[in-house]
Formats: C-alpha cells, sequence, structure tokens
C-alpha cells in the first residue's frame, strides 16, 4: 500500500465500494479499511441479483466512498466466494474488523443489519430474512493507496 494520499485522479474510471449504507456504520467500516484492520467483507447474492450486478472480480479495483459521497481509498479484490451463510468462517469474519471474536457474534450483527428496514427497502421486499441457507458473498481486498480527501481543511 502507499503510504503517501495519492492525488483523486488516481481514482477516475474506478467503479464505488460503499459499504453499509451512509451513516455511523458506514464510517466505522470505511476507518476500519483505512487502519487495515478490514480485508474482509460480506454481502448478499440477493443484493446482486436485485441490482443486476456482477460479483466482484478478483483482481478489481474500486474506490472506497465515504458517508459524505467522497473517495477515501482505492482497494483491490484479493477473493470472492459463493457460500451459505452456514459456512462463514471464523477468519473472514475476523477480518471483518468490525470487533466481533466468534461466528455467532459476527452472524448476529449482520442478521441485525440484514433485516433492517434499509437493506429490506433496498431489496424491495418488507419481509426479507436470512438464514443458514442464505447465499452470501465473501469478499477479500487489500487496500491499495488512501486518497486525498476533497475540501478536506485543517
Amino acid at each position: 500500500m502507499t503510504d503517501d494520499p495519492t492525488p483523486a485522479e488516481a481514482h477516475e474510471g474506478l467503479p464505488p465500494a460503499e459499504f453499509g449504507f451512509p451513516g455511523p456504520l458506514r464510517d466505522q467500516l470505511v476507518a476500519a479499511i483505512l487502519d487495515g484492520s478490514k480485508t474482509s467483507t460480506t454481502g448478499l447474492l440477493a443484493d446482486y441479483e436485485h441490482e443486476n450486478e456482477a460479483l466482484p472480480r478478483v483482481g478489481e479495483r474500486t474506490v472506497v466512498i465515504d458517508s459524505a459521497a467522497r473517495p477515501v481509498a482505492v482497494i483491490e479484490v484479493t477473493e470472492v466466494r459463493v457460500v451459505p451463510l452456514r459456512e462463514v468462517d471464523l477468519a473472514h469474519a475476523l477480518d471483518e474488523g468490525e470487533g466481533c471474536r466468534t461466528v455467532a457474534e459476527w452472524r448476529a450483527v449482520h442478521e441485525e443489519f440484514w433485516h433492517g428496514a434499509q437493506v429490506r427497502e433496498a431489496l424491495g421486499d418488507p419481509h426479507f430474512t436470512v438464514d443458514d441457507s442464505t447465499p452470501v458473498v465473501l469478499e477479500r481486498f487489500r487496500l491499495l493507496t488512501r486518497l486525498t480527501a476533497q475540501g478536506k481543511t485543517g
């Protein structure tokens, strides 16, 4: 990873990577990416299908967007797996950088998010739920560089 901030042009043409919804959760996740503690993430296959969006590909680079829609980093996908929720392993859960120490704790946090109103609204299903067989997309990535924040003062 580059230690020095990179000019904003470094991310031109790259698709955005948005973690969670704008607000406190996204701020926490982006901070964990920037400090190196978050190197994995989990998405619902149903979300990719609903959005008609291709799954991430190894080698793909994206621009991490913060809650203010500012590009803050470039990451590169290093691994992608689609597995049933019951197969999420401890290494993946720990590498999400959210402070969970067990798979059960990780799953409880994620189920609360996935069963929340914002996810259900985004999926167009007010009764959406997950279970052991729900397909999830496990993605690993590495931080390539931090971007210079636009309009940052101080």
